[in-house]
């Protein structure tokens, strides 16, 4: 890839980031995955809310953000019912929206620790 240019999942990446920290998502990062093999995405972006009304209104954001600056939406959602841990997967990219006690319990960082993990902050 040509310096400075980006791919189509890194764009997709940036986008549901920004949905993340319009709602504070918290402790926002992405995992590279493009490099590991059997991987499901070329990329997870994973944060986490601390109710299920903002892990609720962080999936709207990113859903809306990703449509409005993309136009496109998700393949498959699911984990709305309960919103201890929302899924949206858009291919190329899969978002993991938790509370924070299922996050610690999943702790998806560790388990795909072989990824090129990036850090963002939090608005």
């Amino acid at each position: 890839m040509a310096k400075g240019k980006q791919s189509n999942s890194e764009k997709l990446t940036q986008s549901i980031v920004h949905g993340i920290q319009g709602k504070k998502g918290q402790d926002i990062i992405s995992m590279n995955l493009s490099n590991l093999t059997n991987s499901v995405s070329n990329y997870f972006v994973v944060c986490h809310g601390n109710t299920k009304v903002q892990v609720e209104a962080i999936a709207d954001a990113v859903e809306e953000n990703v449509r409005n600056k993309i136009g496109d939406k998700p393949w498959h959602k699911e984990g709305f019912e309960n919103a201890e841990w929302i899924l949206l997967d858009y291919v190329d990219v899969v978002v993991h929206i938790f509370q924070e006690s299922s996050r610690t319990f999943y702790n998806l960082e560790k388990l795909w620790a072989d990824a090129e993990i990036k850090e963002y902050e939090s608005e």
